[in-house]
């Protein structure tokens, strides 16, 4: 019987040799349409946290460029909590998929073009830009919640 789960003739390949899973257009499709764009938990976790902290926001004004998910107009602070696949970030939680790279690399691409345009409107309006990545959720909120107390006391004093 041979050993580590080797069959006779043939050894175990790793997961990164398997060939690409395909899913059906109408499961992609459901799947895909499942994806929510606004009060998805890392943002409703940020809201909570700053809500707690005794700030105050609006939710994705349509009067700024890229709608951001939360705006502190006393502070002129925009804040954006990004999904590290959709907005690109560079941590190791991203892959492009294996199935249609060349769409999904333009997609992304272009969302962080985007991304960048309105970070760039924004501070030409005066705005202040915060991202906070899901990633990193606990230690970019703890960090956007200490600076803004620190934002309150200047302003108070």
């Amino acid at each position: 019987m041979p050993a580590d789960g080797e069959s006779a003739g043939r050894t175990r390949q790793p997961w990164s040799a398997l060939p690409p899973f395909e899913v059906p257009s109408a499961t992609r499709s459901r799947n895909m349409a499942s994806i929510r764009a606004a009060d998805t938990e890392p943002e409703v976790y940020v809201r909570r946290v700053l809500h707690a902290g005794g700030f105050r926001f609006r939710l994705r004004p349509r009067s700024l460029p890229g709608r951001p998910d939360l705006v502190l107009p006393r502070y002129r602070l925009a804040v954006f909590v990004h999904g590290c696949f959709w907005h690109r970030h560079d941590c190791t939680n991203v892959r492009v998929p294996r199935t249609n790279t060349a769409y999904w690399r333009a997609k992304l691409d272009a969302n962080a073009d985007r991304d960048r345009r309105n970070e760039a409107l924004l501070a030409q309006a005066g705005w202040a830009v915060r991202i906070v990545w899901q990633c990193r959720l606990a230690a970019d909120t703890a960090t956007l919640l200490a600076d803004l107390r620190v934002l309150r006391e200047r302003t108070r004093t």
